[in-house]
Protein backbone atom coordinates (compact mmCIF):
# COMPACT_ATOMS: atom_id res chain seq x y z
CA UNK A 1 0.00 0.00 0.00
CA UNK A 2 1.29 3.31 -1.17
CA UNK A 3 1.24 6.29 1.06
CA UNK A 4 -0.03 9.68 0.37
CA UNK A 5 2.71 12.24 0.55
CA UNK A 6 0.47 15.75 -0.18
CA UNK A 7 1.17 17.71 -3.26
CA UNK A 8 -0.48 18.22 -5.87
CA UNK A 9 -3.64 16.54 -6.48
CA UNK A 10 -4.05 14.61 -9.71
CA UNK A 11 -5.78 17.12 -12.89
CA UNK A 12 -7.76 14.17 -13.84
CA UNK A 13 -9.46 13.74 -17.03
CA UNK A 14 -9.21 17.56 -18.58
CA UNK A 15 -5.07 17.48 -18.54
CA UNK A 16 -3.27 19.42 -21.35
CA UNK A 17 -1.65 16.86 -22.56
CA UNK A 18 -1.28 18.44 -26.12
CA UNK A 19 1.27 21.40 -27.47
CA UNK A 20 1.27 23.44 -30.26
CA UNK A 21 4.14 25.58 -31.19
CA UNK A 22 3.03 28.51 -32.70
CA UNK A 23 5.96 31.47 -34.35
CA UNK A 24 5.09 35.53 -33.90
CA UNK A 25 5.59 38.30 -35.82
CA UNK A 26 7.24 41.13 -33.75
CA UNK A 27 3.97 43.28 -34.06
CA UNK A 28 1.82 40.10 -33.34
CA UNK A 29 3.94 39.39 -30.09
CA UNK A 30 3.36 42.77 -29.41
CA UNK A 31 -0.63 42.41 -29.50
CA UNK A 32 -0.40 39.23 -27.36
CA UNK A 33 1.26 40.48 -24.75
CA UNK A 34 -0.78 43.93 -24.92
CA UNK A 35 -4.01 41.69 -24.68
CA UNK A 36 -1.70 40.06 -21.48
CA UNK A 37 -1.93 43.32 -20.24
CA UNK A 38 -5.53 44.55 -21.08
CA UNK A 39 -6.90 41.02 -19.48
CA UNK A 40 -4.34 40.12 -16.56
CA UNK A 41 -3.84 37.14 -18.39
CA UNK A 42 -0.69 34.82 -19.21
CA UNK A 43 -0.16 34.87 -22.67
CA UNK A 44 -0.69 31.09 -22.95
CA UNK A 45 -4.31 31.86 -21.54
CA UNK A 46 -4.82 34.65 -24.34
CA UNK A 47 -4.02 32.69 -27.17
CA UNK A 48 -5.89 29.43 -25.91
CA UNK A 49 -8.81 32.15 -25.34
CA UNK A 50 -8.52 33.59 -28.44
CA UNK A 51 -8.21 30.65 -30.66
CA UNK A 52 -11.54 28.86 -28.54
CA UNK A 53 -13.25 31.21 -28.25
CA UNK A 54 -13.47 33.37 -31.75
CA UNK A 55 -16.80 33.97 -32.76
CA UNK A 56 -18.64 32.87 -29.48
CA UNK A 57 -17.79 36.24 -27.56
CA UNK A 58 -14.70 38.12 -26.50
CA UNK A 59 -12.45 37.83 -23.15
CA UNK A 60 -13.23 40.72 -20.34
CA UNK A 61 -11.19 42.32 -17.89
CA UNK A 62 -13.88 42.76 -15.34
CA UNK A 63 -11.41 44.55 -13.30
CA UNK A 64 -11.37 47.29 -15.94
CA UNK A 65 -14.73 46.60 -16.39
CA UNK A 66 -15.91 47.43 -12.73
CA UNK A 67 -13.25 50.78 -12.63
CA UNK A 68 -15.35 51.96 -15.42
CA UNK A 69 -19.28 50.90 -14.36
CA UNK A 70 -18.02 53.02 -11.01
CA UNK A 71 -16.99 55.93 -12.51
CA UNK A 72 -20.25 56.43 -14.49
CA UNK A 73 -22.28 55.20 -11.64
CA UNK A 74 -20.46 58.34 -9.75
CA UNK A 75 -21.22 60.65 -12.26
CA UNK A 76 -24.82 59.56 -12.28
CA UNK A 77 -24.56 60.40 -9.26
CA UNK A 78 -23.31 63.14 -8.74
CA UNK A 79 -25.64 65.26 -11.91
CA UNK A 80 -28.58 63.46 -10.67
CA UNK A 81 -27.78 65.15 -6.81
CA UNK A 82 -27.14 69.01 -8.90
CA UNK A 83 -30.59 68.20 -10.94
CA UNK A 84 -32.56 67.79 -7.26
CA UNK A 85 -30.81 70.63 -5.96
CA UNK A 86 -32.09 72.86 -9.01
CA UNK A 87 -35.42 71.53 -9.21
CA UNK A 88 -35.51 72.68 -5.39
CA UNK A 89 -34.40 75.73 -5.98
CA UNK A 90 -36.60 76.43 -9.25
CA UNK A 91 -39.75 75.36 -7.23
CA UNK A 92 -38.75 78.24 -4.32
CA UNK A 93 -38.29 80.70 -6.84
CA UNK A 94 -41.28 79.55 -8.87
CA UNK A 95 -43.16 79.88 -6.09
CA UNK A 96 -42.07 83.63 -5.46
CA UNK A 97 -42.19 83.98 -9.18
CA UNK A 98 -38.65 85.01 -9.42
CA UNK A 99 -37.52 82.17 -11.55
CA UNK A 100 -34.75 83.49 -14.10
CA UNK A 101 -33.98 82.28 -17.30
CA UNK A 102 -30.68 81.37 -16.27
CA UNK A 103 -31.47 78.90 -13.90
CA UNK A 104 -33.88 77.16 -16.44
CA UNK A 105 -31.08 76.65 -18.85
CA UNK A 106 -28.64 75.10 -16.11
CA UNK A 107 -31.74 72.89 -15.00
CA UNK A 108 -31.95 71.42 -18.81
CA UNK A 109 -27.81 71.77 -19.30
CA UNK A 110 -27.42 69.24 -16.15
CA UNK A 111 -30.94 67.02 -17.63
CA UNK A 112 -29.17 66.26 -20.71
CA UNK A 113 -25.75 65.68 -19.64
CA UNK A 114 -27.64 63.18 -16.67
CA UNK A 115 -29.24 61.49 -19.82
CA UNK A 116 -25.86 61.32 -21.88
CA UNK A 117 -24.55 59.52 -18.92
CA UNK A 118 -27.46 57.33 -18.58
CA UNK A 119 -27.36 56.11 -22.19
CA UNK A 120 -23.25 55.41 -21.94
CA UNK A 121 -24.34 53.05 -19.17
CA UNK A 122 -26.97 51.15 -21.38
CA UNK A 123 -24.38 50.95 -24.04
CA UNK A 124 -21.57 49.99 -22.57
CA UNK A 125 -24.17 47.23 -20.48
CA UNK A 126 -25.22 46.13 -24.04
CA UNK A 127 -22.09 46.07 -25.06
CA UNK A 128 -20.78 43.41 -21.84
CA UNK A 129 -23.87 41.22 -22.68
CA UNK A 130 -23.17 40.78 -26.42
CA UNK A 131 -19.62 40.04 -25.82
CA UNK A 132 -20.58 37.62 -22.31
CA UNK A 133 -23.19 35.84 -24.29
CA UNK A 134 -21.69 33.05 -27.48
Amino acid sequence: MTRNKGGRPPSGKDKRSFKIDVRFTEAEYRQVEQLEKELGLKKTDVVRRKLLNEGKGLTVNTAELMKRLDAISLELSRSGNNINQLARYANRLQKRSLLSPPVIDEYLRLLRHHDNKQMELALLFRKLIRALIP
